[in-house]
């Protein structure tokens, strides 16, 4: 009788995960319009939208460096109506530097649907600095202490973070702009009121060309295929540096498992088709499957515990 009662109880939501989606799908970026990950996500959620016949409608939820969209999503109904894109710096770096301030648990809150897009970050500077690679630019600044400005999306953003993993590796110090977000920041390099910039390859793109903006380095472990020419800043004279940067789709917990199933089997699905289309927009094809996410999640967050130890990294 209670094994009867039980698939009585289940049937509901088989029945309403084959027909899923029957509404739009919300999906939380907590990060600006027109950043890196936004460009990436907005791509995703329309072929995502295309082949489950329903409108997937990106809202950018802004503010603390990502946290609040994140909780926003760790608040919501596990139904597969609300989901979240959330890179690396929210769910491994924040919570190893802000700990108080962060109200969710990264390992237990969020259920991986698929991994989306790797996020290119160069070593950028204004066309009038007098630098040409790295050992120049730690040279420039130790002989100018502080005097440096260095562009951030804000306290605790990507480019905050990654300046400060470079102050702490190299022994320099700069001074910290913040702007209401990366897009603002990348436009703040661009017309000189600030000398340096940890910016997504995406961002830099309209300024290349005339060389507003200048690469000395790429900040992941490997050069990008996109710049292959371009030494790592590992490479370059700061043995050990790797800032590396990635986006990837979650839902609550406690989210259906066949919801799940069907979000992932379609995000397999059309991700493999984006490869060209977020290349041309300096972005890397990262379809990572749900399977591997907890995985990446743990290593990325024990490095980042480690990083923040030894370079004793502050978000403020």
């Amino acid at each position: 009788m209670k094994a009867v009662l039980r698939l009585a109880m289940l049937l509901p939501f088989a029945a309403s995960a084959q027909e899923y989606p029957e509404k739009p799908v919300q999906i939380v970026l907590p990060l600006q319009v027109g950043s890196a990950s936004d460009i990436a996500v907005r791509v995703f959620a329309e072929r995502l939208g295309e082949g489950l016949k329903q409108p997937f409608v990106v809202e950018n939820v802004t503010g603390a460096a990502g946290l609040i969209g994140a909780e926003r999503l760790a608040k919501s109904r596990p139904d597969g109506y609300t989901l979240a894109a959330l890179n690396n710096s929210i769910l491994t770096i924040l919570p190893n530097i802000q700990r108080e301030r962060v109200k969710f648990n990264p390992f237990e809150d969020f259920v991986p649907i698929h991994g989306i897009a790797n996020i290119p970050t160069l070593l950028g500077v204004n066309e009038a600095l007098p630098v040409r690679n790295v050992r120049e630019l730690i040279e420039h600044a130790k002989a100018k202490p502080g005097e440096l400005n260095y562009a951030t999306g804000g306290p605790g953003s990507p480019q905050h973070l990654a300046g400060e993993m470079f102050m702490a590796m190299t022994g320099i110090r700069m001074t910290q702009v913040p702007y209401k977000g990366a897009t603002a920041a990348a436009a703040g390099l661009a017309s000189g009121q600030t000398q340096v910039m940890f910016i997504a390859h995406s961002l830099a793109l309209p300024f290349l060309p005339s060389g507003k903006v200048r690469p000395i380095a790429f900040a992941g472990a490997k050069r990008s295929a996109a710049f292959p020419d371009l030494p790592t800043v590992a490479e370059a004279g700061v043995p050990g540096y790797d800032y590396s940067s990635w986006i990837a789709l979650f839902a609550p917990k406690g989210t259906p498992a066949p919801v799940l199933s069907r979000l992932r089997t379609e995000a397999a699905k059309v991700l493999p088709g984006l490869k060209e289309r977020l290349e041309k927009s300096g972005l890397e094809l990262w379809a990572v499957p749900a399977s591997e996410l907890p995985g990446v999640i743990k290593e990325d967050h024990a490095r980042w515990q480690r990083v923040v130890r030894e370079a004793n990294i502050k978000a403020e």
